[in-house]
């Protein structure tokens, strides 16, 4: 699993701070997650293969979350897309993105899918053989999701060195072998096929917790999943920002992939008022050790 993180800063785009958009590549996928200003230059940056992109996720409708959104679109279009696109995203963005088309006399040679979100309850957003996706209600001044990204469980991994104690075992019964069967003998002995295999991977999974007042639930919410991204505008000095602005803070951050129980916590999103972002850091690992600071531009890769 590798998340890009394309930026990562709050309000208003600077010459060295990019709004929020983030790559995420799972089991194949190349989802993008937020699309704020800027967000097509940061994927040539990133070398970001366009035509992999099918999926597109926008937490809500605040203009460093989505206003990339239109040049996008039109970039594609320019490249000559043929490939369908899927955009999920609070209720009302099929409207501002074929308004915006409209207006400026563009179109879409390629199929544009809505869909469009209201609901205030954890729904299924999509799902294949390999992962699903999931939103996470939070709570903004606007309404709001995050999204986990789940992969499934995959196939049992083969203990070649156990499997070579069987000579009867060929080379083409191993998917069957892969797929948790039992292997039956020539002499009728049942090879076991916790004997002949390893568990799989522990899956991975990625919780996208943007924008959002702190609140207890949102560990529920996300429960057990490995990474998680959580907005952290605010230090604790200025708690009360954040609860006017319903933002959080780095330690309201740590709190809560600590409550969820994560491997790893990258925040972002961070005000321009502090002039060190290492403090977001610092004050995260307060309550939760495995801390990373999101960068405009940095890959981050975690292995099963």
């Amino acid at each position: 699993m590798e998340v890009t993180i394309l930026g990562c800063h709050s309000a208003t785009p600077r010459s060295n701070a990019r709004p929020s958009a983030q790559l995420l590549e799972m089991r194949g996928h190349l989802f993008l997650i937020d699309c704020g200003e800027a967000t097509q230059i940061a994927l040539r940056n990133a070398n970001a293969k366009f035509s992999r992109i099918k999926h597109i996720f926008i937490s809500h409708l605040h203009g460093d979350h989505f206003y990339g959104l239109f040049g996008l679109i039109s970039t594609f279009q320019l490249l000559g897309r043929e490939a369908e696109m899927h955009i999920y995203g609070p209720k009302g963005i099929k409207e501002a993105v074929l308004l915006i088309l409209k207006l400026g006399g563009a179109y879409t040679p390629f199929p544009l899918h809505f869909h469009e979100l209201s609901s205030k309850t954890s729904e299924l957003l999509y799902e294949d053989d390999k992962v699903l996706v999931r939103t996470i209600p939070l709570q903004h001044r606007v309404y709001t999701n995050g999204f986990l990204f789940q992969e499934k469980e995959g196939e049992r991994r083969l203990n070649i060195d156990a499997i070579a104690e069987y000579p009867e075992i060929q080379t083409c019964d191993y998917q069957n072998i892969k797929n948790g069967k039992d292997i039956t003998l020539e002499n009728g002995k049942t090879i076991a096929n916790t004997e002949l295999t390893f568990d799989p991977h522990r899956p991975q999974s990625y919780a996208y917790c943007s924008d959002t007042l702190y609140f207890e639930a949102l560990a529920t919410e996300i429960q057990g999943a490995r990474v998680v991204y959580h907005e952290s505008t605010f230090l604790e000095i200025n708690e009360e920002l954040a609860v006017k602005t319903m933002h959080s803070t780095a330690y309201q951050a740590g709190l809560t992939a600590k409550n969820a129980h994560a491997d790893a916590l990258i925040l972002g999103h961070y005000s321009s008022r502090y002039p060190d972002v290492n403090l977001f850091k610092q004050e995260a690992q307060e309550v939760f050790k495995n801390v990373f600071l999101a960068e405009d531009g940095k890959k981050f890769i975690f292995d099963n």
